[in-house]
C-alpha cells in the first residue's frame, strides 16, 4: 500500500531546498546585521495561547488535540503569540527592546489552494518594548530590506488605526464590537461591497450619521505623499498626538531610503489586537494571495500576564516570496572521483581533502570504471578525477572538465589550489 503525505502538506527534493536555504541565508543575514537575534518556540502550545489572542472561533482552523494528560494543546498556526508567550515567561527582565527574529513551519487546517497550504513556514521580527516612532519606521525599513536582499519588489501601505479607533471610541467603547468593525473594514479592502455591512453595523450601534460619513472618509484616505495624507486625517478626526508621531515615523522612513510608499488608513488587519501603525506589502505575479508581508504595533504581552508592554512586529509568508524571489543558489563545483577497488582507499583521502572546497562523490556502489563514468555524466557533474594505480604512481591525477571535456594533469598541491580558491 502506498502512503501519501497528508494534505495540505508537501515534500521538497534536494533543488528545491537549495533553493528555500539560499533564500532563508540571505533574510538571515540581514536580521543578524540590524541585531535582531533568533527565538526558537514550541512546535505546539496550550490551545488558550491562541484563543487568548484570537478569539474560540479561530478553533477551527487549528490543528488542536488533547494530549495524554488530557490538556487542550495545538500546533503552532502562528508565531507573534508564542514569542510574547516566551517573553512573559523568559525575557521581561532582559533590556529594551527586545530585537527577535524567528523562521520555522506553522500549521492551519484549511482548505489548501495556490500559496496557501496546511504546514507552511513564516519568517518575522518582533521588536518589544518601544512605543517611538523610530521602532515603527525601524521595523518597516527592515521589513523592505529583506524583501529586497531575496529580489521581491513589494508595493508598502502604511495606515494608523488610532484614527479609527478615535472615531469608533465616540460610537462605543466596547472593544469587541469595535473589533467587529475593524474585521469588516478589513474585508472592505477586497470587497467594496462590505460597505453597505459597515454602514449597517454602525447605525445599529447607534452611531451619528455625520460620524459614520467620517469613519468612510477615513477608511478611503489614502495618498503617495505621505504627509499630505496625515494633514487630511487631522481636518477629519482633529489634532491627535498619535498622528504626530505618524508623521516623524514617515519621516524617518525617508531617512532609509524609503520613499516609495502609499499611506493607506484602511489597512484595518483585521486583528484586534493592533493599536497603533499597521503596514502591509503586496507582490506582484501572485495572483489574488499577493500580500507578502503585514505587520503593525501591538499590546498582547498583558494579556500573557505580562506587562503593558508595546511591541511592533511583521510577519513574511516565506512560501509566497519563494513563488516569485530571486532563488539563485551558490554554484558549488561537483566532482565525481572514479577509482578502482585497488586505489579506493587513497581515493577516499584525496576527497577528504578536496571536500574541504568543493563538492565531492566517490563510488560506494561497486561500479567498474565505465559505469562510474556513466554516472558522473547522469548527474551532471563539473569534473571527473580518475584515481588509478598509473596516477597514484606517478603523483599526476587526471582531471576532466564535463563541459568543455577538456582534460589536466595535476598533482594533489595544484588539485587542491585549483579548488581552493
Amino acid at each position: 500500500m502506498e502512503i501519501s503525505k497528508p494534505r495540505g502538506t508537501r515534500d521538497f527534493l534536494p533543488e528545491e531546498v537549495a533553493g528555500r536555504r539560499s533564500v532563508e541565508s540571505k533574510l538571515r543575514d540581514v536580521v543578524k546585521r540590524w541585531g535582531y537575534g533568533e527565538i526558537i518556540t514550541p512546535t505546539f502550545e496550550e490551545l488558550e495561547l491562541f484563543t487568548l489572542k484570537s478569539g474560540e472561533g479561530i478553533i477551527g482552523e487549528l490543528y488542536n488535540f488533547k494530549d495524554k494528560g488530557d490538556r487542550e494543546m495545538t500546533l503552532r498556526p502562528e508565531l507573534t503569540a508564542p514569542v510574547m508567550r516566551a517573553y512573559v515567561n523568559e525575557m521581561q527582565s532582559f533590556p529594551k527592546p527586545v530585537k527577535l527574529f524567528y523562521f520555522e513551519n506553522c500549521f492551519r487546517y484549511e482548505r489548501p489552494q495556490k500559496g496557501r497550504f496546511r504546514e507552511f513556514w513564516q519568517f518575522g521580527t518582533e521588536l518589544i518594548g518601544s512605543a517611538k516612532p523610530e521602532a515603527d519606521a525601524e521595523v518597516i525599513a527592515l521589513a523592505m530590506n529583506l524583501l529586497n536582499a531575496v529580489g521581491v519588489k513589494g508595493d508598502l501601505n502604511i495606515g494608523n488605526l488610532s484614527v479609527l479607533r478615535h472615531l469608533l471610541s465616540q460610537v462605543t467603547t466596547d472593544l469587541e464590537s469595535q473589533g467587529k468593525v475593524m474585521r469588516i473594514i478589513d474585508k472592505m479592502t477586497k470587497d467594496p461591497e462590505e460597505e453597505k455591512n459597515l454602514t449597517a453595523l454602525l447605525a445599529e450601534m447607534k452611531a451619528a450619521p455625520q460620524l459614520i460619513e467620517k469613519i468612510k472618509a477615513v477608511i478611503l484616505l489614502t495618498g503617495k505623499d505621505g504627509l499630505a495624507a496625515v494633514k487630511k486625517a487631522r481636518e477629519i478626526a482633529g489634532p491627535l498626538p498619535e498622528l504626530d508621531a505618524f508623521e516623524k515615523t514617515l519621516t524617518l522612513l525617508s531617512a532609509y531610503g524609503i520613499n516609495d510608499y502609499t499611506v493607506n488608513f484602511g489597512v484595518a488587519r483585521g486583528l484586534d489586537y493592533y493599536t497603533g501603525i499597521v503596514f502591509e506589502i503586496y507582490a506582484d505575479g501572485l495572483g489574488a494571495q499577493k500580500q507578502v508581508c503585514g505587520g503593525g504595533s501591538y499590546k498582547l504581552i498583558s494579556l500573557f500576564g505580562g506587562g503593558d508592554v508595546v511591541s511592533t512586529g511583521f510577519g513574511i509568508g516565506f512560501d509566497r516570496i519563494m513563488e516569485i524571489c530571486d532563488k539563485q543558489v551558490p554554484k558549488i563545483p561537483s566532482i565525481v572521483l572514479v577509482s578502482k577497488p585497488e586505489t579506493q582507499a587513497e581515493s577516499i583521502k584525496l576527497a577528504n581533502d578536496l571536500r574541504k572546497f568543493v563538492s565531492v562523490q566517490t563510488d560506494i556502489m561497486g561500479r567498474n570504471f565505465k559505469a562510474q563514468m556513466e554516472f558522473a555524466n547522469t548527474i551532471k557533474a563539473d569534473y571527473v578525477l580518475i584515481v588509478g594505480e598509473k596516477e597514484l604512481e606517478s603523483g599526476l591525477f587526471s582531471l576532466k572538465n564535463m563541459e568543455t571535456g577538456e582534460q589536466v594533469s595535476l598533482n594533489r598541491d595544484d588539485l587542491l589550489n585549483k579548488f581552493k580558491n
